[in-house]
């Protein structure tokens, strides 16, 4: 209930007009406690000498016997500072009745907290009753905090006290009282006395050195175990320990071999480094995406990490919304990485950085078609497959993508010369680098013009993989740049890499030690072919002499070529591995890859 020991002794007919002794008051004062009057001084010395809180009531001020229970609902007890205090179920109060009264009495203390006015030791006390307990610490704590009341008793009873001392001490007070004060004492004692003994544990007297790694004998742990108080016998090869009362925290095993370690000399713990278990490493998703990474911080990309939540205005189409958001204003997860991204742009630019190169890669939530709430699983038994399967289908899908953000130039201006501002051709070129990244060989890749929100409609890439749509690149839509306060050009770029196939593994590229032929060449084609198809038809027909393929300047000129056309100038590189190519056989090559483009695209030699 709160109280599991309560004692209590009286010393009657003291001389009220008895001073506090020298050393008494010269302790309580150095140990910050001021001095009341003889019996306070008393249970306050005793509380700093034996740890035992203890409080004294003035007899002739009790009504007759005393009670110990919970306060009842809106009680009232003007405690010691003279402040009357609404008491709340939870509070445990000392209570005096009537003489043969067997109702609730009233509150005359707060129990292990701070005593009530009404019963307190006055100037002209002759009779006392010293009192001694032990309260529960849980009980004491919240009745101190739920009070404001965080007295010397309180913070001790908080820590733990011996349920063994209160006997000692009410001995030691009525003797200190008697010395210094007179009176006498009837050798009466209340002890009513409910403590639960401590529970005796059995250990295995090796239990010690196999988990320090250090061969404590059997005899050592008993001597150690035996230092702090507990009783240690022999059962069955077994120890059984039993702690001392003052020890509470003793309370399993492994309590009992830390002791036996700390008080052996953590010293003598061999510091020997685990071996760590053989692991699988990183997944391949996982190096994938730290390959991305790398990559677009290499190419001057900063890395941040952003919320993902977002507002209604930031999402098209469906979106998970959440029960208990953070902000009212953005109830929704993600469906796309760049409104938070974009929103951290903003952020940067606002605070003075005009340059500013950002990327992110997160996870974004798509809302299932269809999908419920998940069934209720309660926690006696392990769910079903069936019940794990159906939780499953509520989740959201949630691919890896990666983004980035641009404004502002590229490249500096300085004495070197103008700068560049950043444009949609570099968020289409940091595609490129996630994609290659990823592992994605660059003929695997095609770029070509698109449509897509939030991009503006004639500076937009689709990028594709095998002819597959993984992601957009380019500037953004004036409308959007606009609403958000951001500069002109602004770019992005974002990729599902969840959507990328899987790279494998790629050879290791032969090193020729033989001179390369460069060759450049510059086909004709139609203005809607793209120039990654142009390409891979050069690569397919080009054969194996041909090292590298490179798009180094296209043209368009309705008078020069045509209504419709534009010219791809690429440079080749031919190599072989055990000779030096002369001219016709890299000429010959050329012709097969101009021929391979023609037969695809009707590409025709620029000049031709």
């Amino acid at each position: 209930m709160g109280c599991d020991r309560f004692a209590a002794r009286a010393v009657r007919g003291i001389d009220p007009a008895a001073p506090t002794p020298e050393f008494m008051r010269r302790r309580l004062t150095t140990a910050g406690i001021r001095t009341i009057g003889l019996a306070v001084d008393i249970t306050n010395y005793l509380m700093l000498e034996l740890g035992q809180p203890m409080h004294a009531f003035d007899m002739a001020r009790l009504r007759g016997p005393l009670v110990v229970r919970r306060a009842l609902p809106g009680e009232k007890l003007t405690t010691l500072d003279g402040v009357a205090r609404v008491l709340d179920a939870e509070d445990m109060v000392i209570c005096d009745t009537e003489p043969g009264g067997s109702g609730a009495g009233s509150p005359i203390s707060l129990a292990a907290v701070m005593g009530g006015e009404s019963s307190e030791v006055q100037p002209d006390t002759v009779d006392v009753l010293f009192e001694a307990a032990h309260w529960d610490p849980v009980m004491v704590g919240r009745t101190a905090r739920r009070h404001k009341l965080f007295s010397e008793a309180a913070k001790r009873w908080e820590r733990g006290v011996d349920p063994a001392v209160p006997l000692v001490a009410l001995d030691r007070a009525v003797a200190l009282l008697i010395e210094y004060g007179g009176g006498a004492t009837d050798g009466k004692v209340l002890d009513i006395d409910h403590v639960v003994p401590p529970r005796p544990l059995a250990i295995d007297a090796s239990l010690p050195g196999r988990r320090a790694g250090v061969p404590y004998t059997a005899a050592r742990v008993v001597e150690t175990l035996t230092a702090v108080g507990c009783q240690v016998s022999t059962t069955d090869g077994q120890l059984v320990v039993t702690p001392p009362s003052w020890r509470p925290d003793l309370t399993d095993p492994a309590d009992l071999v830390e002791e036996v370690i700390r008080l052996d000399g953590y010293d003598k713990v061999p510091s020997v480094l685990p071996v760590a278990p053989p692991g699988n490493g990183l997944t391949a998703a996982q190096r994938r995406r730290r390959a991305v990474a790398t990559a677009l911080a290499e190419g001057g990309y900063v890395e941040v990490l952003s919320y993902p939540f977002v507002g209604p205005s930031a999402v098209d189409g469906p979106a998970v919304r959440l029960a208990n958001p953070l902000s009212d204003e953005e109830p929704l997860l993600r469906t796309s990485l760049l409104p938070p991204l974009l929103g951290t742009l903003k952020r940067n630019i606002g605070r003075g950085h005009r340059d500013t190169a950002l990327y992110e890669m997160g996870v974004v939530f798509l809302p299932r078609p269809g999908a419920g709430s998940p069934p209720e699983m309660g926690v006696e038994r392990r769910p079903t497959d069936e019940e794990l399967a159906a939780a499953d289908a509520t989740v959201p899908h949630q691919p890896w993508h990666a983004a980035v953000v641009l404004a502002g130039e590229v490249e500096l201006a300085g004495w070197w010369g103008a700068g560049r501002a950043g444009g949609w051709a570099d968020a289409i070129e940091a595609a490129r680098v996630t994609v290659a990244a990823a592992g994605i060989a660059s003929d695997r890749v095609t770029v070509a013009a698109a449509e897509q929100a939030p991009w503006h409609p004639g500076r937009c890439a689709a990028i594709a993989v095998d002819g597959v749509t993984v992601g957009h690149a380019g500037e953004l839509h004036p409308s959007v740049l606009a609403a958000l306060e951001l500069p002109r050009r602004t770019s992005a770029m974002e990729i599902d890499l969840d959507a990328l196939p899987e790279a494998g593994v790629a050879p290791a590229p032969r090193v020729s030690g033989f001179p390369p032929a460069l060759i450049d060449v510059a086909v004709v084609v139609d203005g809607a072919v793209p120039a990654a198809e142009v390409q891979a038809a050069l690569v397919a027909g080009a054969g194996d002499l041909l090292e590298s393929v490179r798009l180094f300047d296209v043209y368009t000129s309705a008078q020069q070529l045509g209504e419709g056309r534009k010219s791809l100038a690429y440079k080749l590189a031919f190599r072989a591995p055990d000779r030096t190519l002369t001219v016709e056989e890299a000429v010959a090559a050329r012709d097969a890859a101009v021929a391979e483009a023609a037969v695809r695209f009707g590409a025709v030699l620029r000049g031709a």
